[in-house]
């Protein structure tokens, strides 16, 4: 039997390994048999030879063999999940979820830590004051059981190993593999006995994916994967030159969350949310058209069912549920530092990446793993591109508790903002569909 250094020289040849050899990686490194160390390693050396498909398609089956699987009660209604790759201001999981819950689709989520720039929707549903997402899986099945949604954060039981690879990617620089990204977003999905996954794939600056090539191939790959464990997988590619919404925080992102659901929320995520939600509803019960599901999850908006839903969870889940009605309830910052234009224009630019590492800067997410979250903090649009502003007028405002680093960030904030002369020429949000 090879010793776990030949498999690392093998990848870094640039060799195929096989479902054996990830099976022997995955339950030694979940044993802790593999140090981090060589698990680093063999991560940096395929990041950099490359991946096939195929080895992606074996790493994921790999982990999801590791660990336990969702078992839900027999006559389930079909089990569809929503996933995003991770944006700035990106809050559309939490608006999705209870969408399709609404209309009739179990969905049992798991949900995403938050990587660099970009805050994940675990931390998000932590500042709901007493929400629980530490779930058993025992828990986790009856929650969806009865109400058709719960959210769960990663365990040791779903796909453990990749809990800790994704630690690992974050600390090695490989999260950007294509292939690890596949791998690392089905198992977890592929864990919970779906039949159907949305994927939206972020596009460009705020995001993983600089270019649309590599989202494309990486929709085929979650596809083919999906392919193989009878799950239909469609992806979106959307764009994320500038952050989705107008908040980028956690509290703040759930304030926007709850105005959506309630069909109040800005154009750009309210239209997002539809669009997916109606592919998790057309995936569930492909009988219907796609413009009749579109109908669907406009109707449960409209209903309030869709907000009343997410009402139930959070209330089954430990949470108060009256912060989505009353926003003093949430987590509230001390202080607001106004960032204003320089000059008469049309704002023409907002780098995302620079608006998520500020509200990193400020406490919404984690620079590394030991720092605390502040749930209040964030940044808040208040133009979006294209808009047209005179001298002073109010670009956004950065939300805080310390000023530790408030200037840092203000500086991060105010070059992500470009003001042109020129309006700047329209660009879609939905750039392509993916399906198998």
């Amino acid at each position: 039997m090879d010793r776990i250094v030949d498999l690392i020289q093998c990848k870094r040849r640039g060799d195929e390994l096989g479902l054996a050899d990830f099976e022997r990686l995955i339950n030694g490194y979940t044993l802790n048999e593999i140090s981090d160390a060589q698990m680093g390693a063999l991560l940096m050396a395929g990041t950099c030879t490359g991946f096939s498909d195929a080895e992606a398609t074996a790493l994921t089956t790999a982990m999801l063999r590791c660990g336990e699987r969702l078992e839900l009660p027999d006559g389930m209604r079909p089990t569809v999940d929503c996933c995003s790759t991770g944006g700035v201001g990106d809050k559309t999981p939490l608006i999705v979820a209870p969408i399709a819950a609404a209309a009739g689709v179990a969905v049992p989520m798991i949900v995403e830590r938050g990587s660099d720039h970009i805050i994940g929707s675990l931390e998000k549903l932590n500042s709901i004051p007493g929400f629980r997402t530490d779930l058993e899986v025992s828990d986790f099945a009856d929650l969806v059981g009865e109400y058709g949604l719960a959210f769960a954060q990663q365990s040791n039981a779903l796909a453990p190993a990749e809990k800790r690879l994704y630690e690992l990617r974050d600390e090695t620089a490989t999260v950007d593999s294509l292939a690890l990204i596949a791998a690392s977003v089905m198992s977890k999905k592929l864990a919970e006995e779906i039949m159907g996954l949305v994927v939206d794939i972020k596009v460009s600056k705020g995001s993983l994916l600089s270019g649309r090539n590599e989202a494309r191939r990486l929709a085929q790959l979650m596809i083919a994967i999906g392919r193989k464990h009878d799950c239909k997988v469609q992806a979106l590619l959307t764009d994320m030159e500038q952050p989705l919404g107008y908040t980028v925080g956690n509290a703040l992102e759930i304030m926007e969350v709850s105005q959506t659901l309630q069909g109040q929320g800005p154009e750009d995520v309210l239209g997002l949310s539809v669009e997916l939600a109606a592919r998790m509803i057309y995936l569930s019960d492909t009988s219907i058209s796609i413009e009749d599901a579109r109908e669907r999850a406009n109707s449960v908006i409209l209903d309030g069912s869709a907000l009343q839903m997410f009402g139930n969870v959070i209330k089954a889940q430990g949470g108060d549920p009256t912060v989505l009605t009353d926003f003093a309830r949430l987590p509230n910052p001390a202080g607001a530092e106004p960032i204003t234009s320089p000059r008469d224009g049309y704002v023409s630019r907002i780098n995302a990446e620079d608006i998520g590492r500020a509200a990193v800067m400020l406490g919404a997410g984690r620079s590394s793993p030991e720092d605390a979250i502040d749930p209040a903090v964030g940044v808040v649009l208040e133009t979006k591109v294209g808009q047209q502003v005179v001298n002073g007028t109010r670009l956004c405002a950065l939300y805080y508790n310390s000023d530790a680093n408030l200037e840092e960030a203000k500086q991060l904030v105010e070059d992500a903002f470009r003001i042109s002369s020129q309006p700047p020429a329209d660009r879609e949000l939905v750039l392509d569909l993916i399906q198998g």
